[in-house]
């Protein structure tokens, strides 16, 4: 009998850990990448650790636009660190085993983080949205008030509403296999080694796919087409640039965010053909946006870049 089964009540063997075999059809390779993912990684931790730190100390940075960048930058860490140490663990020591609580709750934690970074997208849309549309109400509407509210309810909305897909994950039978063609723990993957009836847990993640980050999406393409409307009307180019300018940065992130999950949609339904494409893709969309967030604010905001000057100088100067 094999080390990972055990006997169950129903006379079969269950499976008492998974495998985590890597990236599928390069496993004799695979860790050659580990070198340019732990440079994404440590890029990922030390840039959103400097915008944190930057924003926290700036005064003139306390806005809300700046706030909601510095909870983006603690879920950024969060996402980014739920997945590289074990796959950098696999790829360094061959360190493939993880025990079925600590997968679940990797499925729970990834899909809590992914759902909390759509969640802030929305939310600075909604406030670049009352910068642009409502100038004059601004102040009144998005105060530090608000964007504790709007934080504390994604972090309760994701919280609470991913909680079925572990759960379901972890009533499924695993009695046959336990290795895992992934690097982490995904739900589809860990599902599909189950020996009983599955359907339950893809309804399951269809649903809060759709429930979090499809009104996300929604509410964010309505806001910025109420932006658009509103810089149309404007009567001077200049300003009109100068209104789209402020939402740029927001708007490289959130195209390259939702369409790496659309290419990973697509890119699954031909996972058997091609099993690497899906499993690299959904990788990479943990950790590039980490690594990518703060280097397209800092590149396109000025108050940002003096931020991090102040900063960076304090930190030499206190050496």
């Amino acid at each position: 009998m094999s080390p990972f089964m055990k006997v169950s009540n129903n006379s079969h063997y269950q499976v008492t850990e998974f495998i985590l075999m890597g990236l599928p059809g390069i496993y004799s390779w695979q860790h050659w990448l580990s070198l340019p993912l732990a440079l994404l990684y440590l890029l990922a931790l030390s840039a959103n650790l400097l915008i944190f730190i930057t924003i926290w100390k700036e005064p003139k940075l306390h806005q809300p636009m700046y706030q909601f960048l510095s909870i983006l930058s603690i879920v950024d860490m969060g996402l980014a660190t739920t997945i590289m140490p074990k796959i950098l663990a696999i790829f360094w020591f061959d360190a493939k085993s993880i025990s079925l609580p600590e997968c679940f709750a990797q499925i729970y934690a990834i899909h809590c983080f992914v759902g909390m970074e759509s969640g802030i997208f929305l939310c600075m849309a909604f406030d670049r949205y009352v910068a642009i549309c409502h100038p004059l109400r601004y102040p009144t509407i998005v105060t530090n008030s608000f964007v504790f509210k709007a934080t504390a309810f994604m972090v309760l909305r994701n919280g609470l509403g991913v909680i079925p897909v572990p759960v379901l994950a972890a009533q499924r039978d695993y009695c046959s296999s336990n290795e895992i063609e992934h690097c982490l723990c995904s739900n589809l993957g860990v599902t599909s080694l189950s020996c009983d009836d599955r359907r339950a847990n893809s309804i399951c993640q269809m649903i809060v796919a759709w429930l979090v980050m499809g009104s996300d999406l929604s509410m964010i393409i309505l806001s910025y087409a109420f932006i658009l409307h509103s810089v149309l009307k404007l009567n001077s180019a200049e300003a009109a640039s100068k209104a789209l300018s402020t939402c740029s940065s927001h708007l490289i992130l959130i195209l390259f965010f939702y369409t790496v999950i659309v290419v990973i949609c697509v890119t699954h339904l031909a996972g058997r053909k091609f099993p690497l494409i899906p499993v690299l893709f959904n990788v990479l969309h943990n950790i590039i946006p980490p690594a990518l967030n703060p280097l397209v604010y800092a590149f396109r905001t000025q108050d940002l870049r003096l931020g991090f000057q102040k900063v960076l100088l304090a930190g030499i100067k206190s050496k």
